[in-house]
């Protein structure tokens, strides 16, 4: 399992997130996605820690804490859902040229 961690700002970089969350136990991976076009940060990241009960204990901890002034959305992470990899093939079956 992982957390999610959103409200980033963008200057936060993986060390700021591994010793914020070390307080409550071992951190294990830091995840940060960044926008393909740009490289920049997406103003989120994924956490993982060493056990389930080390995750809980960051997450009633840090969620809704404020941090380098904004308020962190900490919760544990979703499934990533399936996209299709269509393309955006309806511009034919809805307009009309």
């Amino acid at each position: 399992m992982s957390i999610y961690v959103g409200n980033l700002a963008f200057e936060v970089e993986d060390k700021h997130l591994s010793d914020i969350f070390s307080d409550y136990g071992k951190v294990t991976r830091v995840y940060m996605p960044t926008d393909r076009e740009t490289g920049q940060r997406r103003g989120f990241a994924f956490v993982e820690m060493e056990t389930p009960q080390m995750e809980d204990a960051a997450i009633s901890a840090l969620d809704g804490a404020e941090w380098m002034e904004r308020e962190l959305k900490v919760n544990k992470a979703r499934e990533r859902e399936n996209r299709n990899s269509g393309g955006g093939g309806n511009y034919r079956r809805n307009n009309r040229y």
